[in-house]
């Protein structure tokens, strides 16, 4: 006789599925933290969840402080690099900068232009909120002591520098530093599973009503902002600094959530699979895989090795290649990670995430 699935039926710890009750489902609910908030409401079965309450204490004590960290490498840039020079990063902080740069001697209290920071809690608040609404319960609390902090620490260096310029007249050298440290700030808030709000929200509620890509969005919202900043404070100038600090904070986050990757991945489709696996096994003391396949036109089966290997031997391995299998196949793919036996171990990583 068939059964049907309780909807209900949470995984445990222990892998095996208890229903909850009335009261306890929205205790669940309430305190739950992963990121398939919109199936709990709709009582579709769940899926893999983090509770708050299952978070160690360190791991909350180095998020949060990352978190902070991070806010305030990020709140340096904006108040020592990018407003003195009107460099305009796109996001709710271009926005800032620019309403910054024109509201100068507007008001006696702020002879200096409206604070960023307060206005751009103006902007992430309702941003925040629309998150919550349309993309789920994973934009809590790290999200609002991101926004928070990065806002207080901005008009609090803001007051601090005065009229004071970091790079003298040198608004190339403020765009390069001030896109390398606002790219490591960033960086240090990706690392503890934080994000900031702003126009990221947005890009992301317009494709997912537009069915476009989030990129595609926050590229043309950053840019809109760019251009805002062109036409509010009327120099060419405006849009060059801020694309180049732009690309720069871009590959600083690439590299310190990537790291420098020296590994290579490497298919290598071979009519000799025999004298090549001897020659990689034995001559470059490297592993790797068999793979079966069918050539796309001939039709005829063929054989593919699959090996990872430093780039230092890449040069090696071509050298071997071409003397045993001149007509070999051979693909070089960038491998952005390797886990696993001979590389980095699998198990102390995930480890190292959880604590």
């Amino acid at each position: 006789m068939k059964t049907e699935k309780n909807p209900e039926a949470v995984p445990e710890k222990t892998g095996t599925n208890k229903p909850l009750s009335g009261e306890q489902r929205k205790k669940f609910i309430k305190s739950y933290s992963g990121p398939y908030f919109s199936d709990l409401k709709k009582m579709r079965p769940v899926r893999p969840f983090v509770l708050l309450a299952d978070l160690s204490k360190k791991r909350l004590v180095r998020d949060y402080t990352l978190i902070i960290l991070g806010s305030a490498i990020v709140a340096a840039c904006y108040s020592f690099f990018f407003a003195p020079y009107n460099i305009v990063p796109g996001g709710v902080y271009g926005i800032t900068i620019v309403l910054n740069a024109i509201s100068k001697d507007w008001f006696e209290a702020f002879p200096n232009g409206l604070p960023m920071g307060a206005m751009a809690l103006c902007f992430n608040i309702p941003l925040w909120l629309s998150a919550y609404r349309f993309l789920g319960h994973h934009y809590g609390l790290k999200t609002v002591v991101t926004f928070l902090a990065t806002a207080a620490f901005t008009d609090l260096y803001t007051a601090l520098r005065g009229n004071r310029v970091m790079m003298g007249d040198d608004t190339l050298l403020a765009a390069i530093y001030g896109g390398a440290i606002f790219g490591l700030g960033v960086s240090i808030i990706f690392k503890a599973k934080g994000t900031s709000a702003g126009t990221d929200v947005l890009a992301k509620i317009i494709s997912r009503y537009a069915h476009n890509s989030v990129g595609i969005n926050i590229t043309l919202i950053d840019s809109a902002v760019v251009l805002l900043g062109l036409v509010a404070l009327g120099s060419w100038e405006v849009p060059l600094y801020s694309w180049i600090a732009v690309f720069v904070y871009g590959k600083v986050v690439d590299l310190v959530m990537e790291g420098v990757r020296t590994e290579k991945a490497v298919l290598i489709t071979t009519d000799k699979p025999a004298e090549l696996r001897d020659a990689i096994l034995f001559t470059m003391n490297r592993g790797g895989t068999f793979l079966e396949g069918k050539g796309l036109y001939s039709g005829d089966q063929k054989h593919i090795i699959y090996t990872v290997l430093p780039k230092t031997q890449v040069g090696t391995l071509r050298e071997v290649v071409n003397q045993v299998d001149p007509n070999a196949f051979l693909t070089i793919l960038p491998a952005y990670e390797i886990l696993g036996k001979g590389f980095k171990d699998l198990q102390k990583t995930v480890a190292e995430e959880k604590d």
